[in-house]
């Protein structure tokens, strides 16, 4: 496969995703992943694949230079463990206590070490469920093999029954192999992994915006406790008026090179800066934008540690 192409699935696979998900949206998906490759690497614009990958190397090279990648790397490794109580209206008193594992944007080919850092880390984590909010290679284009074999690593080190939705960098293909390593991907899709509590994973509402909370929730009986899983924050006002009582989030890195104190100069997310990093309420809905585990474009951090997140729900009549 040509390096800038976007692998596609097999035509099992297909199949398989079609009779799942509908083919309109595997449709859609896979036509705007290769969109996506044409607009980047074609068609004489100016973002052709020698300007766009020059521009990256000019960064780095610029980043090696003035001492930032020296400094900014180790930080990179650095995972913050946090772990954090939330109340969650309709959970129920039997799941008072669950802990549910966050990560995201880990962009495990990012370099030959992202994927050690990060499982150094986790030793000693524990959770019951682990849920992934996409963003798992560095690229949004090319080869997954590099990815799944760094996932493949990465595996055994997450607790409990795996969960993960997919990000604007990932392909669908990456979804049936994920869920071969037995990571169940949820793409406008609900499960309920205990009785009372249920999952909900739309695909991509960034980049690709082919989400769909409306297919992801048809079904779902009354009652219990709905957690969404979205690769960000930008359809936080959806999921509030759709009746979702914990939405997480991740994308924005946390502006993972930000200033002195933590403030970010950008985040790339099309939503108020207050829902772009941790904690945050709107209405009647709790959310978390984690700042993820890895790093995008440039492999540094500065004031903006990545991290590992544990949720421990907690039923609102137990506090």
């Amino acid at each position: 496969m040509h390096r800038y192409r976007q692998p596609e699935p097999t035509a099992d696979q297909l199949r398989m995703l079609r009779q799942r998900l509908g083919s309109v949206h595997v449709r859609q998906r896979l036509g705007i992943e290769h969109d996506h490759a044409v607009d980047l690497f074609g068609h004489g614009r100016l973002l052709h694949p020698e300007n766009w990958l020059s521009a990256q190397s000019l960064l780095r090279a610029l980043t090696r230079i003035s001492g930032m990648a020296a400094l900014g790397r180790p930080l990179a490794r650095r995972h913050r463990v946090h772990r954090r109580d939330v109340g969650v209206p309709g959970l129920p008193l039997s799941l008072d206590g669950l802990s549910m594992l966050h990560l995201t944007d880990m962009h495990l080919d990012m370099a030959g070490d992202t994927t050690d850092a990060l499982i150094d880390s986790l030793a000693g984590v524990e959770a019951d469920i682990t849920v992934m909010t996409g963003d798992y290679r560095a690229r949004t284009y090319g080869p997954i093999d590099p990815v799944l074999r760094h996932m493949r690593r990465l595996r055994p080190h997450l607790p409990g029954d795996c969960f993960g939705i997919l990000g604007n960098h990932d392909c669908l293909a990456m979804a049936p192999a994920f869920e071969g390593m037995g990571i169940r991907m949820l793409l406008n899709e609900a499960l309920s992994p205990r009785d009372g509590l249920h999952l909900i994973g739309v695909d991509d509402p960034h980049y690709y915006r082919v989400d769909s909370l409306e297919r992801a929730m048809t079904g779902l009986p009354d009652g219990g406790c709905r957690v969404l899983l979205a690769h960000s924050p930008e359809i936080f006002r959806q999921a509030a008026h759709a009746g979702i009582d914990l939405m997480l989030a991740g994308h924005t890195h946390g502006g993972q090179v930000c200033l002195p104190g933590g403030f970010a100069m950008i985040y790339d997310c099309d939503c108020p800066r207050r829902y772009c990093r941790g904690a945050w309420r709107y209405r009647e809905m709790s959310g978390y934008t984690s700042a993820g585990c890895g790093t995008s474009l440039l492999d540094i951090r500065f004031f903006c540690p990545p991290e590992i997140v544990v949720h421990v729900l907690r039923a609102v009549d137990s506090q």
